[in-house]
This record gives C-alpha cells, structure tokens and sequence, in this order.
C-alpha cells in the first residue's frame, strides 16, 4: 500500500546491462525507486523482500527465463499480486498469449522507447491503485452493516439455466455453513459452498457480507481466482479476530463447456462424467479470511453436457464420533455420487445425503450438498 511521499519501487529483470541501465535512468529521472536483477532467482529473492509495486521482466534469460520466473512469482501468496510487465524481442502472438495466461499485465516490445515504458508503468501503476481503491471501499462499506440481515436463499427454480440442486440443513439457527448461485452472464454461472468458523449470531452478518462480495466480484471481467482473490482482501479487512472461512467456487461456462474450479482450504469437488466413474477434483489452497498473501488452487477442465459436479461442506461425510474425515470418507461420497445419477440433478443432493445419512445418528455440522449439471 502507497503513503504519501514514498516513490513507487519498480523491480527490473533483465541479463542484459545496457538495458538495465537504460530503464534504471529512465524510471529513475521519472521519480521511481528502481531495483534490479540480472536473473530469475535473484529477482524472485528481491521481489520477496521488497515488495516492489511493478516487475518490468525480460523473457528470454538464461537458466530460468521470464516464463518460469513469474509463474514462480504467481505461485507464492507473497508476491502473486506483484503486477507483471514482460520486456521481449519477440512479437508473435502466441508468445504474448502464454505470458497473458501466466499473468502478466502488459507486454513492451524491445528496442523500447523511454516515453513508452514510462507510459506504461504509469498506466499499469493507476490501475493497482484503482483496484486497492476498490477493495479499501467495499471493505468499509460492509463494516457499517450493524444489524443481522438474512439472504434469501436461492432456489433451483430462481435461477432455472444454472441447472442445479441443493440440499441445506443448518445444526443451528446460525449456521456456518452456506451456498450461493449467482449468474454472471446468460451462459455463465457461479456456485459457492463455504463453512465459517464458528456457529453464532456473527455468523449471520459475515453470510450475508460474503454474498454481497460474490456478487459485487463475479463479473466476467474477473478470472475465477480473480474473484476469490478481491473477496479475500476484503475479508481480511473486516473479519473478527479467530474468523475465518474454507469456501471453493466453481464457475461454469455453459456455452463453451467449460468449469473452472478454485479452492480455498476447502474439501475437493466431485466430478461425474455422464460416461465414466466419479473422480474428486483434488487441489491445495488457502482459507479465506487470515492472510493478505494467500494461494487458491485452480483447475479449468472441458466438460460436455450431462457431466455433473457436487460442491459439499466437510459436514457430510465427517463424523467426530466415528473419528472419520472428508479424506477417509471420500470413497462412500464417491459412491453415493455415482448413485444419484440415476435421479435429476434437483434431486441428487437429497439422495446424496440420504445414502451417507445414518438414521440412528443425529447431525452433528452443518450440510450443504450443491449439485451442478452441464
């Protein structure tokens, strides 16, 4: 975060010396605090202690090239917000392609122009303060909320095209496990399946910020872990002390056929093909909530119509009693999923948790089984 009268530290990668110094007296003269690598770990090791606010990157660098250096940048919670700019000889489009899918922001073609990679960094410098803005906003506005309000939760037949079902049932008034199903376009839509920490009246409050930050988030502009990512540094913001949340968010493009699965901490996604045996979508990640610098797993596969996906909270198959966690518990949920393809996709969650259920055992959490069909 900038203060007033503190420079902009700006990171520059490149082998090449004259290029180094030629962009270190550029940005220098402009006012910017500049730092500089000549490889890819050096570069990686400054940007960890530094915190730069922009990487100006060359590609091609020997041992470890721009390619690896940001995807190693964006694999660490620490420096994955860092925004990118790759510095290259080469014009081709593909090139830029596979540099935009790591996450770089920009690209400047060598030989460069002083004015251009000024205008540039500047460009690129107020969009991170416009987003830090944005973020800073929504913040305190959901802290002013001072009375509990209850969401109405959404229903398959509110929002027929999202193809779902959804089976709900809290231990207690407060509960702390939720779900949502926000439309995002005519053809694209978001699930949500999330567990807070804790069962009490708070609870109430933080669903219903976590849903306004949902929608307020998942706009197609916003990659997946995009969303997950802006609702985080909210969160951070404005969550009790000891309050944190597991959540994994799936969006599924039905024109394209396409879901992109991101997971925060939370137990993996069940995927149904409707030719095949059921697999977990298996992905380490983050919790929502606790840290700034945080990493959420995220997998985009192709699906084809009648493939089924089961978002679910750890309730369903953890049980205190018999000792038995979501990960030993999997291949009776993975039955289970199996089974209920002979039932609608409404129906599915339901029978889901009647095949797990024992009738003789009281609940014990918290359920939510959301079911998603392509």
């Amino acid at each position: 975060m900038m203060t007033a009268g503190q420079p902009f530290q700006i990171l520059i990668v490149d082998d090449n010396p004259l290029n180094l110094k030629l962009l270190e007296t550029t940005l220098a003269k402009d006012g910017y605090h500049v730092l500089s690598a000549t490889n890819g770990p050096a570069a990686r090791e400054i940007a960890l202690v530094e915190k730069p606010h922009l990487i100006l990157l060359d590609i091609k660098m020997p041992e470890e090239d721009g390619f690896q250096v940001i995807q190693k940048l964006k694999e660490n919670p620490a420096t994955t917000t860092i925004p990118v700019i790759f510095l290259t000889g080469v014009s081709d489009i593909g090139t830029k392609l596979h540099g935009f899918e790591l996450g770089a922001v920009d690209y400047i073609t060598k030989p460069f122009h002083p004015r251009e990679v000024l205008a540039r960094v500047r460009l690129h410098l107020k969009l991170s303060i416009a987003t830090n803005s944005l973020i800073a906003g929504q913040a305190q506005k959901l802290k002013q909320i001072t009375e509990a309000q209850t969401s109405m939760l959404v229903t398959p037949d509110m929002v027929p095209r999202a193809r779902f079902g959804v089976y709900y049932s809290a231990l207690q008034e407060a509960g702390g496990d939720f779900y949502e199903v926000t439309p995002i376009s005519d053809e694209i839509f978001g699930y949500f399946v999330a567990d807070f920490s804790g069962h009490d009246i708070q609870t109430s409050y933080l669903t219903a910020s976590v849903k306004a930050l949902l929608k307020q988030n998942s706009a197609p502009v916003y990659e997946a872990h995009e969303s997950m990512q802006m609702i985080n540094d909210v969160l951070v913001e404005i969550l009790p002390e000891g309050k944190y949340l597991t959540a994994c968010y799936a969006r599924l493009n039905q024109k394209t056929k396409q879901m992109t699965i991101v997971n925060a901490g939370h137990p993996p996604v069940i995927f149904v093909p409707l030719e095949g045996k059921p697999v977990r979508v298996d992905m380490q990640g983050d919790i929502l909530g606790i840290f700034k610098e945080v990493y959420f797993g995220s997998h985009t596969m192709d699906v084809n119509s009648g493939d089924r996906f089961y978002l679910y909270s750890d309730g369903l198959i953890e049980s205190s009693r018999d000792k038995t966690l979501w990960t030993s518990g999997s291949n009776k949920l993975l039955a289970a999923c199996e089974d209920a393809g002979s039932v609608s996709i409404q129906e599915a969650p339901r029978h889901i948790v009647q095949l797990l259920s024992d009738k003789d055992v009281p609940i014990e959490d918290d359920v939510v089984v959301l079911g998603v069909e392509v």
